[in-house]
């Protein structure tokens, strides 16, 4: 079993991530999986990674609807919790860099019902064939397919298109936050597409946009005038930095040994479509 753990870790921990949002919810699924799989007789392990990824997944579920449950009485939008995947060449973050989807992917996997989800991440982040999935499932392989069918209708992806991470470059990461911090209006514009999306997460514990922001001209005039707001709470203390985070290259907001936020950026057709903020400090402690 620990041979076990140490090969399928990585690969449950990304599994879990993406099911839940929650990287603290991944690590209990993962852990009281293998807590579990200790008691199952050994002829049920012969194929280790499918028995696995369906403890994992089934876990998972029953997490999901507790989460929805916590979900409604969150104050303003909820994102998923951001994760460090530095760029070095250990096993484990190799494995997640490789598996993992695009965060604003997984934002767009809060639209889906658990199944529709569970189909979605085995498929498209760990490369899950539809028989696979029905094992794992426990469903039938046209329904699986149906899934999925459904699920990317409803995430605006045709069947044809891919849905591989497409990281934002680092210059356009570092115009970006260069627009920010001198407060640049027209360079911010210039960078946005029309029907650009900005979503913040506080979860009532700091402050934050407690609804989406939209709009090309919104967008741009209330972020240069919340990093205004902000900066005399931190003294001038306040500094930004480029971080890996979730496989790609994000902004951290530092204050001291304080993280204030965590920023994503999604470009399309050559601008930035979404802005992604984490400032609940609930979900900055992997950051």
């Amino acid at each position: 079993m620990e041979e076990l753990y140490e090969q399928y870790k990585a690969l449950l921990f990304t599994l879990a991530y993406q099911m839940t949002g929650s990287a603290a919810d991944a690590e209990d699924a993962v852990q009281d999986v293998f807590a579990k799989a200790c008691d199952v007789h050994p002829e049920r392990l012969e194929e280790p990674k499918a028995y696995l990824c369906k403890m994992v997944t089934n876990r998972c579920l029953d997490l999901q609807k507790s989460a929805w449950r916590r979900r409604e009485v969150y104050v303003g939008p909820w994102l998923p919790e951001p994760i460090r995947t530095p760029k070095d060449d250990t096993l484990e973050t190799t494995v997640v860099r490789r598996d993992l989807l695009s965060y604003a992917m997984l934002v767009l996997l809060e639209s889906l019902t658990p199944t529709e989800r569970a189909v979605f991440v085995l498929r498209e982040a760990l490369g899950f064939d539809y028989p696979e999935i029905a094992e794992v499932l426990g469903k039938k392989e046209a329904n699986c397919r149906k899934l999925m069918s459904r699920a990317r209708s409803k995430m605006g992806i045709s069947e044809e298109e891919t849905v591989a991470a497409k990281e934002v470059e680092l210059e356009w990461v570092s115009r970006f936050l260069t627009s920010l911090e001198q407060g640049n209006l027209d360079q911010m514009l210039s960078l946005l597409t029309e029907d650009v999306t900005l979503v913040s997460d506080g979860g009532g514990k700091v402050l934050a946009f407690t609804r989406p922001i939209q709009t090309r001209d919104q967008v741009a005039r209330i972020l240069a005038g919340a990093f205004e707001g902000i900066k005399p709470y931190y003294q001038g203390s306040l500094r930004s930095e480029f971080a890996p985070l979730n496989s790609e290259t994000g902004i951290v907001l530092r204050s001291g040994d304080e993280t204030v936020a965590a920023i994503f950026l999604q470009r399309r057709h050559g601008k930035l479509a979404g802005i992604y903020i984490v400032r609940n400090p609930d979900k900055l402690t992997r950051v």
